[in-house]
């Protein structure tokens, strides 16, 4: 039955009723960096780091010589020498006056907010070119410098689609590796790797791949018991992923990434790779050209590869 007529409801128009806004602000978003936070760091003093690399000659089981035989002189160890570019990374907020004056939900300032979230997009945005297969390159003209991410350096221990090929560092610069044809990810093609990976003396202990190959892992035979005993009237647990997986040559914890990979199961050794600081992260008033605040956040840094046979990918992946 309809409210009896001159009945002041909130469907008609009344001027007073408040607005119900809850004083906070939800954010659904990746912010993970997980591939900075598990490497290590270094200082860096130019915009192009260097650093050396070396390894050994093949193990020989025919060193037997005659007594008293002069001696042959074995070909030096020399090293080789790399480097990677440090990218300049920015991101830059604006806010009008007026913004910063009137009453605000969720926040106290917007400028403030504003730098927060500006810091958590900068930092995703190294980690994805930190961690991908991007090439290096030097300053150019209208061409900024940029550095060569992780997957681009890998050579040695590799597995990639057909016609696909590797890039690695060569005459100052990486290139990115050359995408192949996109096939099933098995536990065949990363126990292949990670076998090269030993045979050149590199130790991975943690994967990085995106969600659905992560899932695709958690499938692989080797999960021994995919139920936890339970007790009478309790519901059972059942284990639908791997977090750790077990190989013949070292224990590897798996890592979602899930943003920066799509096609590659990345396996490293986080002592053989560091984030290169040249200037950290700032922020710096712009100057003012009209009614409004600007701030400019900046940060130059590379990604160190110190040896890369010390890590592993497939490739190519669907």
């Amino acid at each position: 039955m309809a409210a009896p007529t001159n009945t002041v409801t909130t469907v008609t128009p009344n001027v007073g009723i408040r607005e119900d806004l809850e004083n906070k602000i939800w954010r659904v978003a990746p912010e993970e960096t997980p591939f900075l936070e598990a490497i290590g760091s270094t200082k860096v003093t130019s915009t192009y780091h260097e650093h050396q690399t070396e390894t050994l000659t093949a193990a020989s089981a025919t060193n037997a010589h005659l007594e008293g035989d002069d001696a042959t002189i074995e070909a030096p160890n020399l090293t080789t020498r790399v480097g990677n570019y440090c990218q300049i990374l920015t991101k830059a907020a604006i806010v009008a006056r007026t913004q910063n004056v009137v009453q605000l939900a969720g926040r106290a300032d917007e400028m403030d907010r504003q730098i927060v979230l500006k810091t958590k997009e900068i930092k995703r945005d190294l980690e994805i070119r930190g961690i991908g297969n991007y090439a290096s390159n030097a300053e150019s003209g209208g061409t900024p410098r940029k550095l060569g991410g992780a997957l681009a350096w890998l050579t040695s221990n590799v597995s990639r689609g057909a016609g696909g090929s590797s890039g690695g560092f060569s005459a100052g610069v990486v290139a990115a590796a050359t995408n192949g044809t996109q096939r099933t990810p098995t536990e065949a093609l990363v126990k292949s790797v990670l076998a090269t990976a030993f045979g050149n003396g590199g130790r991975p202990t943690l994967g990085f791949m995106g969600g659905v190959d992560k899932q695709t892992f958690s499938t692989f035979t080797g999960i021994a018991e995919t139920r936890v005993d339970v007790k009478p009237g309790k519901m059972a647990n059942i284990i639908g992923a791997a977090d750790v997986y077990t190989g013949d040559f070292s224990n590897i914890t798996l890592m979602p990434h899930p943003y920066a990979l799509s096609r590659d199961m990345l396996f490293i050794d986080p002592e053989m790779w560091a984030v290169g600081t040249l200037d950290g992260l700032k922020t710096e008033p712009l100057a003012k050209t009209g009614d409004a605040e600007k701030q400019l956040l900046t940060m130059e840094k590379t990604i160190v590869c110190r040896n890369e046979k010390a890590s592993a990918v497939v490739a190519d992946l669907l």
